[in-house]
């Protein structure tokens, strides 16, 4: 009878790993849908593009639904979602679909980011982030608007960025609100910190 019981256990522990299955593979995703746009294959990169941020939604679904959160997922996520985006919006610079002001912003954002969690992890110690509704907001609109892009080449090659710059002046908008975001709310709380650990 122990047997019986204990192959559904084994099971569901085989299965825990695919969330994170699915964001490794969203991670090799990355190279290849930054280099369909650079070699113009748009098609391939809008497919390459929305099989990654399908991905992306299952194995978030998986892991809230039956409480597959690991550790190695919560890193492996936001970095996913950067290479993505980051190689996305680089690529369509390149090709002349996106404007360089866009991407200088996208990249601006994780560059302050990553070095205000640098800073945080030599000064104050470990650091857990989680992101905020405006962060999630802001990747979404990210991804929404680089499978926009890809689905109006993919219609019209030669179109360039004209059609599509109202949604951009959104994203950009967004993304500095949530580049601040993070700033003041992390900058109050190390505030917070030094002041309990008397640094002045």
């Amino acid at each position: 009878m122990r047997q019986v019981f204990a192959a559904p256990q084994v099971t569901a522990t085989r299965w825990r790993h695919l969330p994170n299955l699915l964001t490794a593979a969203r991670v090799l995703l990355a190279l290849p849908v930054a280099l369909a746009i650079g070699y113009r294959d748009y098609r391939t990169a809008l497919v390459l593009a929305a099989l990654a941020a399908l991905t992306d939604a299952f194995d978030g679904f998986l892991a809230r639904r039956f409480a597959w959160q690991s550790r190695l997922g919560e890193l492996l996520d936001p970095l996913a979602d950067k290479l993505l985006l980051v190689g996305g919006f680089i690529a369509l610079t390149y090709v002349g679909a996106v404007p360089l002001l866009l991407t200088l912003l996208v990249l601006a954002r994780d560059v302050v980011i990553v070095a205000g969690a640098l800073a945080w992890r030599m000064l104050l110690g470990p650091l857990t982030v989680r992101p905020s509704l405006l962060s999630k907001l802001n990747t979404l609109a990210q991804i929404a608007f680089l499978l926009a892009v890809l689905v109006t080449l993919v219609w019209s090659p030669a179109v360039q960025f004209l059609p599509l710059r109202g949604p951009a002046w959104a994203v950009g908008t967004l993304t500095v609100a949530s580049g601040l975001d993070y700033v003041l709310r992390w900058g109050a709380r190390a505030r917070r910190i030094r002041r309990l650990k008397g640094v002045h």
